[in-house]
């Protein structure tokens, strides 16, 4: 893991439909101002990027992932398929991303990130979308560093607010602690991303709804310059 002292300079963009869950952002990120907070559809976003909660399958069968498959065009879900296929052998593990080429000008890019493993599964009582939300920014970073200015914006939806049934502050509270990391750390690869965070949010079942819980990954020799 390596410290990234400068902050990466990427637009970030929360957006949905529900109002409770952008009322719940506004509260979690009210000391992160440059993060744009607004209640609409993601298909409205003029990023590089979208980042869609997806199953580990990548089928693109309900929720967020239906809506962009309708606009998008079949096509999508084929890369995205195909993008797990050929990196996680057919099934993307929660805490983990692919980024495809979206076949449109808005957005150059689709990230796909897991909050479950099958479509409309409860994921209330996991910890799965502080790894999503942390997941699609290492995408984001491991993007860049293959293509130097390859995403410089993003719009990411309230992950496991709907079919996943998270509370709105449960899922505001776990977003911000996957954007705290990516404004501090890059992963060696998603399996230390996992470690990390299960380590340290394993206790979130005595942590109140309000409660912001801060990932702070472990430093190791060498990690800071």
């Amino acid at each position: 893991m390596t410290v990234d002292r400068v902050r990466p300079p990427l637009r970030v963009v929360l957006t949905d439909v529900d109002t409770e869950v952008v009322e719940a952002w506004r509260a979690a990120f009210a000391d992160t101002p440059e993060v744009e907070i607004r209640q609409g559809s993601i298909l409205d976003q003029h990023v590089d990027a979208w980042v869609t909660p997806t199953n580990s399958r990548g089928r693109m069968d309900g929720g967020v992932d239906a809506v962009i498959k309708r606009h998008l065009g079949a096509g999508i879900q084929l890369r995205v398929q195909r993008a797990i296929r050929d990196r996680f052998g057919g099934r993307l593990p929660v805490g983990s991303a692919v980024c495809v080429p979206s076949g449109a000008a808005n957005p150059k890019f689709l990230i796909s990130t897991p909050t479950m493993v099958q479509s409309a599964q409860n994921v209330s009582e996991t910890l799965n979308v502080a790894l999503a939300c942390a997941a699609a920014f290492q995408a984001v970073h491991m993007r860049n560093e293959e293509s130097a200015g390859g995403i410089e914006s993003v719009a990411l939806v309230g992950m496991g607010a709907a079919t996943g049934r998270v509370p709105a502050r449960v899922c505001a509270n776990l977003m911000w602690a996957g954007y705290t990391l990516f404004n501090d750390y890059r992963f060696r690869d998603y399996d230390d991303l996992r470690r990390t965070i299960c380590a340290q949010l394993d206790d979130m079942e005595n942590v109140s709804e309000e409660e912001r819980v801060r990932i702070d990954p472990p430093e190791r020799p060498g990690s800071r310059g």
